[in-house]
C-alpha cells in the first residue's frame, strides 16, 4: 500500500442518494483520490448488498462502514494482515461492531412485547408494500430485506407519547434505533465511532505511519461523521431555504471546512485539501 498524506471517510448517502441525482463532479473526485492513491472509505447507512451496485458503478474498491456503524466490509486481500474478529458476508471480511442477525431481531421483539407497541418489520411486507413505503424500485427494495446487523421496521400507529416510550426503552438497554424516513432501525452495539477507529487502525498498521483522518458529508448528514475525524469538510447547498433549521456546520469545530456544493471547483479545493501535508 503506498503512502498516503490521508485517509478519507466520506458520507455518501447525501452525495450518492439511492433516488435522485449523484452530486455533480463526485465521481471525478472519487477518480482524483484513485489518482493520488488517497483510501476513500464510504460511510453508509444502507447495506451491504444496497452499496454494492455504486460501489461497481463508480469503481469502489476500498472497505466501507455500512447500516450507520454496524461494520467495516474489507474487499478481499486489501490489507495484507487480517484483522483477528472478523466475519465473511458475501464476498467481504467484516470487523463486525453491532451484534449481527439475528439480534437486532430479537432485541425488537423482546422491546415491543414489553413496551406493548406494535412494530411492522420490513421484511413482513409484500414485495409491492415494499417498493411503496420505500419509494424504490422493486429490486432496489428487495435488497433491504436483507441487512447484516440491522432490523428495519415501521412504528404500526403509535403515538407520539408511545414512540418516546419505546425510544426510551431502547435506550435503557443501550439498543441504537434510528428514524431513517417513515422507517426505524435497530441494532445491537452500532457504533460510528467505533468503525472509524477500527479501520484506521489497519491503514496505520499497514501504512507504517498515521495519517491524517478527514471526513467529507453534506450539511444535512446525520452519521455525525465529521465530529469525530481530525479534520473535514461540511458540503453546504447555498440554495437551500434559510430556515431549513440545519446548523450543523455552526456546531463543529474550526478545524472543520464549509464548502460550496453548488461551486464548480469544490472538489478541487477539497482535493488540494485533502493532499496537502498541512
Amino acid at each position: 500500500m503506498l503512502q498516503t498524506p490521508a485517509i478519507l471517510f466520506c458520507d455518501i448517502d447525501g452525495l450518492l442518494p439511492l433516488r435522485g441525482k449523484m452530486a455533480p463532479g463526485f465521481d471525478d473526485f472519487i477518480a482524483s483520490l484513485e489518482h493520488a492513491a488517497i483510501p476513500n472509505v464510504w460511510v453508509t447507512t444502507r447495506t451491504r448488498l444496497l452499496i454494492d451496485d455504486p460501489r461497481r458503478k463508480l469503481g469502489h474498491s476500498h472497505p466501507f462502514i455500512a447500516e450507520g456503524g454496524c461494520g467495516v466490509y474489507l474487499p478481499e486481500g486489501y490489507f495484507h494482515l487480517r484483522p483477528p474478529k472478523t466475519v465473511r458476508l458475501g464476498r467481504f471480511t467484516c470487523l463486525p461492531i453491532a451484534e449481527p442477525q439475528p439480534a437486532a431481531t430479537e432485541a425488537l421483539e423482546e422491546l415491543a412485547a414489553e413496551t406493548g407497541i406494535s412494530i411492522v418489520p420490513l421484511r413482513s411486507l409484500s414485495p409491492r408494500e415494499l417498493a411503496q413505503n420505500s419509494g424504490l424500485p422493486q429490486q432496489q427494495a428487495e435488497l433491504m430485506r436483507h441487512p447484516d446487523f440491522n432490523e428495519v421496521f415501521f412504528l404500526a400507529g403509535a403515538t407520539d407519547d408511545e414512540t418516546r416510550r419505546f425510544l426510551a426503552a431502547g435506550a435503557e438497554r443501550h439498543y441504537q434505533l434510528r428514524q431513517q424516513g417513515v422507517l426505524w432501525s435497530l441494532a445491537v452495539g452500532a457504533s460510528l465511532k467505533q468503525c472509524v477507529r477500527e479501520v484506521s487502525k489497519l491503514y496505520t498498521r499497514a501504512l507504517r505511519s498515521q495519517p491524517k483522518i478527514v471526513g467529507i458529508a453534506k450539511q444535512d448528514a446525520t452519521s455525525g461523521l465529521l465530529s469525530i475525524c481530525d479534520r473535514g469538510f461540511v458540503l453546504v447547498e447555498r440554495d437551500r431555504p434559510a430556515d431549513s433549521g440545519d446548523v450543523t456546520s455552526e456546531r463543529l469545530p474550526t478545524r472543520f471546512r464549509e464548502m460550496d456544493l453548488d461551486s464548480e471547483d469544490v472538489w478541487e479545493e477539497v482535493m488540494a485539501a485533502i493532499s496537502s501535508k498541512g
